[in-house]
């Protein structure tokens, strides 16, 4: 076994990656609960999320650049507080929270897929878990490649779901629009905003990435602007084609707009939403092994997964054990109330990863990637803000 990961990804591929962990399948859900807070106005909310959500790309930008390591969060914790303990707190978590939101993906894929195949679950989760895991092995373009299919068949089927809202008439909040309400849409900022989660799994690539100090910075950007305009066009003719009051009390919003413009049960959007799913759990299996692997650098008690395949310079022992646990935890346990823990870890990583910036920057000012102290500043305190919103709501 080496040490060592292969540089083997470019920016065209970790960009895909960002972009596919950012869309996932949320966006068949997370539409309609926008539009049920900022109505008619839901395209801004999803552009107001992504601006809240940029100061703390730009912060994991010029971290990547300085610390470009697989520990990710755990590297940039320890340079700047020098503290061990509190880097393998936070990596551990980081791991943690990919684990049991890879499992409830997984879990919620199986489920789609269950629309259109029949087979039993529990056989479903395992034969998938352990086709993915093996893919994960094999190789991290490999990975990233299968990765990057998926995304174009998510990005395609969200191009006809646009395509079809076109072909709809257009309902009379559009053609009348009521007032912009600021708390509407602010409120749906705050829910969009977890849409954006995921840039920050582009960084715990950085020992597999050419120039990753040049090329991390440019895919967490530049998947950042792809994915928010995304997001805002599919809301954008989501609520011309259909009235608010029906997106916000359904599970299927995109279902209903094929429907509106194009009739049929579009089951088709079920097949299509677990490939979305199956992107996040390979994506997620990726992330974390890249973690472990990073973290057994520093912390003797994890050495074991400091350890990649002389070939596939893939990190064997932490990738079959992450792949193990997801299987283990998506058929165990309960991985949709965990799930939404995951969101409060990622959250807290991002008010750690901010005041690090912070720390780094008053002590050596200089970065291949540079922005103004004013950016993670303003990081920390969305975070704070995204962080304090989202345990009031689980409390």
């Amino acid at each position: 076994m080496g040490e060592h990961l292969k540089r083997r990804v470019g920016v065209g591929l970790l960009t895909a990656y960002g972009v596919g962990v950012m869309v996932g399948a949320g966006i068949y859900v997370l539409v309609g609960a926008v539009a049920g807070e900022a109505g008619i106005w839901a395209p801004l909310a999803f552009l107001l999320a992504g601006l809240i959500a940029a100061p703390t790309a730009l912060s994991y930008s010029e971290l990547s650049s300085r610390i470009p390591e697989a520990a990710g969060e755990a590297a940039y914790v320890q340079r700047a507080f020098n503290s061990q303990a509190l880097a393998a707190v936070i990596g551990l978590a980081i791991v943690a929270a990919g684990t049991v939101s890879a499992a409830a993906v997984l879990r919620g894929g199986v489920g789609y897929l269950m629309v259109v195949l029949d087979a039993p679950e529990i056989m479903l989760i395992i034969m998938i878990g352990i086709a993915l895991t093996a893919i994960a092995l094999y190789g991290v373009v490999e990975s990233l490649a299968f990765a990057a299919v998926f995304t174009v068949i998510e990005l395609g089927g969200l191009a006809l779901v646009v395509w079809a809202g076109l072909q709809a008439p257009a309902v009379a909040d559009w053609q009348s629009p009521p007032d912009l309400v600021w708390a509407g849409v602010g409120a749906g900022a705050v829910l969009a905003f977890f849409a954006f989660i995921g840039f920050e799994d582009i960084v715990n690539m950085a020992e597999e990435v050419e120039a990753p100090e040049r090329n991390i910075p440019r895919a967490i950007l530049i998947s950042l602007v792809i994915t928010t305009v995304l997001y805002a066009v599919v809301t954008l003719v989501t609520v011309r084609a259909l009235p608010v009051s029906a997106l916000a009390d359904s599970e299927k919003p995109l279902a209903l707009v094929w429907q509106a413009g194009k009739g049929g049960d579009a089951k088709f959007l079920s097949t299509i939403a677990v490939f979305a799913a199956l992107n996040g759990v390979m994506a997620q299996i990726v992330m974390a092994s890249r973690v472990l692997f990073g973290l057994g650098r520093r912390n003797g008690l994890l050495k074991i997964f400091h350890h990649a395949h002389p070939k596939r310079g893939t990190p064997v022992f932490a990738t079959v054990l992450i792949g193990s646990a997801v299987i283990l935890a998506a058929l165990i346990l309960d991985v949709s109330q965990l799930a939404e823990m995951s969101a409060s870890i990622l959250l807290a990583a991002f008010v750690l990863v901010n005041l690090s910036l912070i720390v780094l920057k008053g002590r050596e000012p200089d970065a291949p990637f540079s922005v103004p102290m004013v950016v993670p500043v303003s990081g920390f305190l969305l975070s704070v803000a995204a962080l304090v919103f989202n345990l009031g709501v689980a409390f």
